[in-house]
């Protein structure tokens, strides 16, 4: 998040009046300025509604890849509009990211995979639920 809120920061210091309206950034500034506030590209806020944890282990580590997923795709979709390389390069270095903790999410789910019976994975949260039999 400090990666990309200093480059919005670079792209946004020096916008005068004019440039902020023209851009169509005045709504936004007139409720933040020149400041971050995380929403999506459509205007939703962030809130803690998005981080889904269920206290299971294996459906957890499956949304955790799912957002890693969902964030390369954000940057791949950046890098397909921005060709500044002061910002596109900071992009790809927070996409590889996003591929490097998807795979060890996956490397983490294998590996919770490979203790749990194998015949039936799901069959109860190894948390909370003790095999009886």
């Amino acid at each position: 998040m400090e990666i990309v809120a200093a480059i919005i920061h670079q792209l946004t210091k020096d916008l005068t009046p004019e440039e902020i309206k023209a851009s169509g950034f005045d709504k936004y500034y007139i409720d933040h300025t020149l400041g971050i506030w995380p929403q999506s590209a459509g205007g939703q806020e962030f809130s803690s509604l998005q981080f889904q944890s269920t206290g299971d282990t294996i459906t957890d580590l499956y949304e955790d890849m799912a957002a890693e997923q969902k964030a390369r795709l954000t940057y791949d979709n950046i890098l397909r509009i921005i060709k500044d390389p002061e910002i596109a390069d900071p992009i790809r270095f927070l996409r590889e990211r996003e591929i490097v903790h998807f795979q060890r999410f996956g490397e983490s789910l294998r590996r919770v995979q490979d203790s749990l019976d194998s015949r039936n994975f799901y069959a109860f949260n190894p948390q909370i639920d003790k095999k009886t039999c």
